[in-house]
């Protein structure tokens, strides 16, 4: 008799009619037999899934090329199906259950034809983790299961822990057709239920990722007790050997990889790496927040990524050690047959195609790379990867990072006067939009915690649950950075990058009680003396600009955050309203 994974897998068949059906293991041969038909389907002019790079500049890597409409999240076509509208909130777009399954199974009916369909059994965090969930998921993309591999852990380990339970995450995936206007990504959060249709693209497609490991497990947890939150987590070692776990969460495109892998500048400190994109928080026995990072790998913004400006993750990219590294829609250097994207050096190949696969001209101000093209790299290839990566239980939390892209208004760094006074901040977080969602870039759009797209219910029972839905004793120090203020010229005031170490190391002395803070309007902010500043080029003026309170542009930052806490009506914690008072009556 089939068990409840074989009866899901031969319904979805039914529907999709594929060719054949492949069970995937996730073993290194396997992926190398999987990559071998991306590279003949190039080779026979078929959908150029994969084409294999130059080892001697990257080990072990494989460049892949989207559809060009098919490079960012779909965000207006992305639905969270909960059977009651307010459920899903403003935050999120909403089409009633049924409804939604009727129309995008009409797109499933026959998607397969001529395909194969892949059954991907993966978990999300380490197999021995009582945090981690098994999932399975279904795709006709080769790219998809490869990615996925990277990504999650896949394998036999997950068809162990379901055994014949019905409890597992289901995600049915097809690239389908490619129109951009029947691309859909449709979550059932009572169900455990992902459909993703017309998509390649890693957010779209490798539904480990944002689609499960957010938007279904944020309503999981906020059942269960549990946090699930678009943050990195990294360990900072001090001189006398006390490592320290700090979360940070960010927009897509704000630094996370960056400050997740970032080299202090200050001798004697080490930072390693325990994920630059999810979090999985819960609170431990001790009532500390204990978080893991539920994924296997790193699915990074490759332009501006650098030796100079991310050291750490370039040694990942050029590894090669475990599973393969895969560059998509970077530019294409001919000469040595490896990816180029903008910052990755001064000046651009001679010899190279664009990301679309047309030979790039420098002089037609055009971008070589798409400014959303991605890298997909196992975690075991980070050189700065944490000994604590596998831990089941995760590591504890002593500092929360919260942070976004704005020129002005917001300051370099502050800390909340309490954990209330921190999710009353991180709530209304503002930042300037990024390539990473398609739609206007540079403009400001509130995007609390960095979760706006990722929210999988009301926002207002978010915040509810932040501020209620945790068991916490000991809740870690909250802060907010702004590495993006400018200048009166349009210049980037701080330099940022691993000089954002000399901020980090502000918040652990006050973390470790070593320093005091003065009080302001909007937190607790440095006294310039207390930040480690030796051998930077900045003078004191410069420094008092980017920690400066200007009252007329907070007014303004406060009349966003009332339109935006509007929209949430009786919904929204009545704590929130009254620290917005007060912050309104602090600028007065």
């Amino acid at each position: 008799m089939a068990n409840a994974i074989e009866r899901w897998v031969e319904e979805q068949a039914a529907l999709t009619k594929p060719d054949k059906i492949h069970w995937v293991q996730g073993t290194e041969d396997e992926i190398r037999r999987l990559i071998d038909i991306g590279i003949k389907e190039e080779k026979t002019g078929g959908n150029q899934t994969f084409r294999e790079l130059n080892p001697q500049v990257y080990a072990n890597s494989y460049y892949h090329r989207s559809h060009p409409t098919d490079v960012s999240r779909t965000e207006h076509l992305t639905f969270v199906c909960h059977p009651n509208k307010e459920d899903a909130g403003p935050n999120n777009n909403w089409m009633e259950p049924n409804e939604a399954k009727t129309m995008v199974s009409k797109l499933f009916d026959g998607c397969m034809k001529g395909r194969t369909l892949y059954v991907i059994p993966y978990m999300m965090g380490h197999p021995d983790s009582p945090y981690a969930k098994p999932c399975i998921q279904i795709t006709d993309s080769i790219y998809v299961v490869v990615s996925m591999c990277i990504m999650t852990r896949v394998g036999k380990k997950t068809l162990e822990r379901i055994g014949s339970s019905e409890k597992f995450v289901r995600g049915l995936h097809s690239i389908g057709d490619l129109d951009p206007e029947r691309r859909y990504i449709m979550h059932f959060p009572q169900e455990d239920l992902v459909m993703s249709i017309g998509s390649g693209y890693g957010g779209n497609a490798l539904l480990g990722k944002k689609c499960f490991s957010l938007r279904i497990a944020s309503n999981q947890g906020f059942k269960e007790g549990w946090l699930a939150e678009h943050m990195i987590i990294m360990g900072i070692e001090d001189k006398e050997g006390r490592i320290t776990y700090m979360l940070g969460a960010f927009p897509s495109a704000c630094g996370k990889t960056n400050l997740a892998m970032i080299d202090p500048v200050m001798e004697g400190y080490k930072v390693t790496t325990l994920g630059d994109d999810i979090a999985w928080i819960n609170v431990g026995a001790d009532g500390r927040l204990y978080a893991i990072n539920p994924e296997n790998g790193f699915f990074g913004v490759a332009p501006g990524t650098s030796d100079k400006t991310n050291y750490n993750m370039m040694r990942t990219l050029r590894a090669g050690k475990v599973y393969p590294t895969l560059f998509t829609n970077t530019g294409l250097d001919l000469d040595t047959n490896s990816p180029w994207w903008e910052g990755l050096s001064k000046e651009p190949p001679k010899n190279m195609l664009d990301w679309q696969g047309n030979m790039y001209d420098p002089a037609s101000g055009k971008v070589a790379a798409h400014p959303n093209a991605r890298f997909t790299v196992g975690a075991y290839n980070c050189p700065t990867l944490s000994k604590e990566f596998d831990n089941p239980q995760g590591v504890p939390i002593s500092g929360i990072i919260f942070g976004g892209r704005r020129s002005d208004t917001v300051p370099l760094v502050c800390e909340s006067f309490s954990w209330e006074h921190g999710v009353f901040k991180a709530s209304s977080l503002g930042s300037e939009t990024t390539t990473a969602a398609a739609g206007a870039v540079g403009v400001v759009r509130r995007d609390p915690m960095a979760m706006l797209p990722f929210c999988g219910y009301n926002m207002a029972d978010y915040f509810g649950h932040w501020l209620h839905g945790l068991k916490l004793k000991n809740p870690p120090r909250i802060f907010f950075v702004n590495w993006f203020k400018k200048d009166a010229q349009g210049n980037f005031a701080w330099p940022g990058f691993s000089d954002n170490s000399r901020i980090i190391k502000w918040m652990l002395d006050r973390i470790k009680g070593s320093v005091s803070a003065k009080e302001t309007p909007v937190g607790l902010m440095p006294n310039i003396s207390d930040l480690m500043l030796d051998g930077l080029d900045i003078s004191r003026d410069t420094m008092e600009k980017l920690l400066e309170i200007k009252p007329e542009e907070w007014k303004k930052e406060i009349a966003g955050i009332e339109e935006f806490y509007g929209q949430f009506g009786e919904r929204l914690p009545k704590e929130l309203l009254k620290h917005l008072a007060e912050l309104k009556e602090n600028f007065k």
